[in-house]
């Protein structure tokens, strides 16, 4: 099975693909794809269609995205959730079924600790995909994403976790 992993931007969205035999995980390919200072509607455009061929390209069977966070700064979120709906958009428009992760389970699942830093991240992928070289920040998000997702969003598999919120790493009731 091929897992497309996306870490999600308006300048530049990460893109991670990873095969799992088992419980073997081993990289296949990564990336970010950069958009242009140019209007908001040309730099959606650029995701929508890059993630595309990423799909067209390494043809995934599932894909998992980061979540958005809430930011400071509305706009900014505003904008991350723009750009997060174009990789969306594409991953569905390709018949892929598609997990979300917050960047805490993401981080706790891949180096233990939801609160690790980028270099944390980036230095577990590389050894957990036996990477010659570290990761680009973003790729290795992404590929942090589908590691993710490889081991069942946080070891949750297929417990049921309906009613249930994260918090701190946790679940616990809504």
């Amino acid at each position: 099975m091929k897992i497309l992993g996306i870490d999600p931007g308006l300048r530049v969205t990460g893109f991670g693909v990873i095969a799992k035999d088992g419980n073997q995980l081993s990289y296949v390919a990564s990336g970010c794809i950069k958009t242009s200072d140019g209007e908001l509607p040309q730099r959606l455009k650029t995701i929508l269609d890059s993630v595309g061929e990423v799909i067209n390209t390494y043809q995934p069977d599932q894909a998992a995205i980061e979540k958005v966070f809430v930011n400071v700064n509305p706009q900014s979120t505003l904008l991350l959730g723009q750009a997060r709906g174009a990789a969306i958009c594409a991953l569905v428009s390709h018949d892929l079924p598609v997990a979300e992760y917050t960047a805490l389970q993401v981080k706790q699942a891949v180096v233990g600790n939801g609160h690790a830093d980028k270099q944390q991240v980036q230095e577990m992928v590389r050894r957990l995909l036996k990477l010659e070289g570290t990761p680009q920040a973003d790729a290795a998000d992404a590929l942090a994403c589908a590691i993710c997702h490889a081991h069942g969003g946080q070891g949750l598999g297929g417990l049921s976790t309906a009613g249930l919120r994260m918090r701190n790493g946790r679940l616990s009731e809504r």
